[in-house]
């Protein structure tokens, strides 16, 4: 009988053995999914809330609308290309986002129209004829206004120059 009772031992402790893994693997997932389920309402939660509570953080990463201010009357400048007169008309609106330094900078615009005349004459036209050209010169004016900003009122007060007009003849 001690041979039959040797036989069962075994098999038994290796189902019991089989039966608590299987208990242990089912309580896991059950916690996992708990887990997830949990985490996700949490931040589905949290989410759809954030919209509603604006934290300073968050109202400091929006930018301010857009001001225009155009500058009048439009920049013409002439050329000699091969013995011929070319003209170059360029009507050009500036771009800021803090109408009080705006207005600041509108006191130095002799300043800034001398320098984008100085600027425009100097260029080649050929270079004016290409889109390439046109884009450099329009970053070129824009770093032009923008050194005599941060010169005159201590801040580059616009984002850019934008040519609304552009005419070669």
């Amino acid at each position: 009988m001690a041979k039959t009772e040797e036989a069962k031992d075994p098999a038994a402790k290796e189902g019991k053995g089989k039966l608590k893994l299987i208990i242990l693997v089912v309580v896991g997932l059950l916690l996992a999914v708990g887990l997830s389920v949990g985490a996700t309402w949490y931040f589905m939660h949290k989410s759809a809330s954030a919209p509603a509570e604006e934290t300073p953080a968050a109202a400091a990463n929006v930018k301010p609308a857009a001001i225009y201010e155009s500058m009048t009357p439009a920049f013409v400048v002439n050329f000699k290309q091969n013995g011929r007169d070319r003209y170059m008309q360029v009507s050009i609106v500036l771009q800021a986002r803090d109408k009080a330094d705006m207005e600041a900078l509108k006191v130095h615009t002799p300043v800034i129209r001398n320098n984008l005349v100085m600027l425009f004459s100097g260029q080649p036209f050929d270079t004016l004829t290409t889109p390439i050209g046109q884009e450099m010169l329009r970053q070129k004016a824009t770093a032009s206004v923008q050194e005599v900003a941060q010169k005159e009122v201590g801040k580059p007060v616009i984002d850019q120059v934008l040519f609304t007009n552009f005419v070669l003849q």
